[in-house]
């Protein structure tokens, strides 16, 4: 094993976002980020050959920032590093002690992080097992998620609110299908879902930020099911879609779904 200096001179050559100057908050958030043990969890990644480097800051969000990283052969991946606070800790603790998956893991601040990032994993590839479109899923070690990079060579895709739609109800038929199949087929809701966490890449939705997702078999799902499906008619309402009430799809998506219990507890 080498020591904390020996990676850190090799993250130094490799790791763009570390030598970006920045001033106030932001080199506040950037040592919120980059901790010791996740500079060595990224050193890892790039010794076992997954990424060879890491660029730019893609986005921010409420649990972790996203970086542009690529491998060996310069095909573009996102590392998303989830920050370790303790204000973090206590905005994800709801969705990881709720969840029947993660049943035991309370209490300790690192644990309850490193379990969120293996929710979103799994979520990850049980919504792209289902055929609904998030971004791939690579690979995941303690606060850090590699995943495939929604975006071309200008940058990141953007995210649905900042897209003008030329065929609106087509892409909303599109997202509520995320939120009908999501329940039935991968026996998930995703509980957040808006404007804010779907990319449009080539004219096709694309759902990201799947982290708090809860199995239907959760005691609110329902309720979370609920709520995605306002905020969705909200937004596509407003742009212009001919919407479905709210009260029809969600029958239509409890009353298609297949009760499958063990399966949630993979």
């Amino acid at each position: 094993m080498p020591s904390y200096e020996e990676a850190y001179a090799y993250l130094e050559r490799h790791v763009d976002a570390l030598k970006t100057n920045k001033t106030g908050d932001e080199r506040q958030t950037d040592g919120e980020v980059f901790d010791r043990k996740t500079l060595m969890t990224i050193y890892d990644f790039m010794t076992g050959g997954y990424i060879d480097a890491v660029h730019y800051p893609i986005s921010t969000g409420k649990e972790g920032n996203v970086f542009y990283a690529t491998d060996e052969d310069g095909e573009a991946m996102a590392l998303k590093i989830f920050r370790t606070s303790t204000s973090t800790f206590k905005r994800v603790a709801k969705y990881v002690e709720g969840d029947p998956r993660f049943r035991g893991v309370t209490g300790n601040r690192w644990k309850m992080i490193y379990a969120w990032v293996n929710k979103e994993f799994r979520n990850m590839v049980r919504y792209s097992e289902a055929g609904i479109p998030v971004p791939e899923p690579i690979t995941f070690d303690k606060n850090c998620l590699l995943m495939e990079f929604i975006g071309d060579e200008n940058g990141p895709a953007p995210q649905l609110r900042d897209v003008v739609l030329e065929d609106p109800t087509e892409t909303y038929d599109e997202v509520v299908s995320f939120i009908i199949d999501g329940w039935q087929e991968a026996h998930l809701v995703h509980g957040d879902l808006s404007e804010y966490n779907i990319l449009m890449q080539d004219g096709q939705p694309i759902m990201i930020d799947v982290g708090q997702a809860m199995t239907a078999d959760h005691y609110n799902a329902k309720e979370l099911l609920e709520r995605d499906i306002r905020n969705i008619n909200r937004f596509f309402r407003n742009r212009g879609a001919d919407v479905i009430d709210d009260a029809t799809i969600l029958e239509e998506t409890l009353n298609g779904s297949e009760e499958e219990d063990g399966d949630d507890e993979e």
